[in-house]
């Protein structure tokens, strides 16, 4: 196997994939409100070149995928995708991100297709709040598709919380100990200048969070093998209940990326704080029948994947937003 490496002698290994830059909420940090500009069906990828093209990066080094969006449950037929990706593209972890809203009616379909496990977005557990944030009135959605997935047995369910300041940077506490009553694992993140809408948003530094949960909750290091993303983890003493930090501004892991990010046109970005990309639609439908165009394409442009992204020196850089990038 010739692994895909850049040219900083980082493996390409997870990838990605957004199936739709459709959503049912407009969460603030991730679409404008309002927004329609959709990529229309016809330039979206089919599930045979997503398949296909899966399959010429498992064959050279990717062994997880991640579905995202927009959101991926939108998508019709996502669980025959997900069970494509584990037998016919050979990925071993496939998993998807979603808001949960829909996962009661597909969550046992999507374990049964082969699904790994699940990241769940939930910033609140206000249900004012949430509507705020996610633009409708869903919490209790979501917690039911929280449900639903610990009842399919997507183990383990991960919560995402972006904070944001003067939002819900007060209500770390309170899910921490939802998640651990729950059996989850929380992920916290700070919020990435992406777009007008992300930088409007505002940061909250993960860091003093993580100095006083680790120091109030006794919290320590350990290596979660399952998911190969960039949270750094930390447990309970009783190893009962973990938490991640992602932390893109205040502690960046760029020198540690093995990802990038597939859209739902075909357009691979290298970096989600650069605009450095891999135009792959056009080169699958041109070469139905020869995978060498394709590789090359991919050899060539991960070469050209940046060292890191750009957000504290030039954060009005990247004017795509979150949902049009992938997840």
């Amino acid at each position: 196997m010739n692994q895909l490496t850049d040219s900083y002698g980082r493996k390409i290994e997870y990838v990605r994939i957004s199936v739709t830059d459709r959503c049912d909420l407009r969460c603030a940090y991730c679409m404008p409100v309002g927004f329609k500009d959709y990529r229309e069906p016809a330039g979206w990828l089919h599930f045979d070149e997503i398949v296909r093209l899966a399959s010429i990066l498992s064959a050279h080094g990717t062994r997880r995928i991640r579905l995202t969006g927009g959101e991926p449950l939108l998508r019709k037929n996502l669980p025959d995708l997900v069970a494509r990706l584990r037998d016919e593209a050979n990925i071993p972890d496939v998993s998807v991100s979603t808001n949960a809203v829909r996962l009661p009616r597909f969550a046992k379909a999507l374990k049964e297709a082969g699904l790994a496990r699940v990241n769940i977005s939930l910033d609140s557990l206000d249900r004012e709040k949430i509507a705020k944030i996610c633009g409708r009135d869903v919490l209790p959605q979501i917690l039911a598709g929280i449900d639903a997935a610990l009842e399919a047995d997507l183990r383990p369910v991960k919560i995402n919380m972006v904070l944001m300041p003067g939002v819900n940077d007060m209500e770390v506490e309170d899910m921490f100990n939802f998640c651990r009553e729950r059996g989850l694992t929380l992920r916290m993140i700070e919020t990435m200048p992406i777009g007008d809408t992300g930088r409007k948003t505002g940061t909250v530094s993960l860091q003093p969070v993580m100095a006083k949960l680790r120091e109030e909750h006794g919290l320590i290091p350990v290596m979660i093998p399952l998911g190969g993303g960039p949270a750094r983890y930390w447990q309970t003493p009783d190893g009962k209940t973990q938490i991640g930090f992602i932390t893109p501004i205040s502690d960046h892991f760029c020198e540690t990326c093995n990802r990038v990010r597939l859209s739902v046109d075909g357009t691979i970005y290298l970096c989600l704080g650069q605009e450095a990309r891999i135009e792959m639609r056009d080169l699958l439908r041109q070469h139905p029948d020869d995978d060498r165009p394709i590789l090359d394409a991919l050899r060539q442009g991960i070469e050209q994947k940046p060292w890191q992204h750009d957000f504290l020196q030039t954060p009005e850089k990247i004017v795509r937003f979150m949902s049009q990038t992938g997840g």
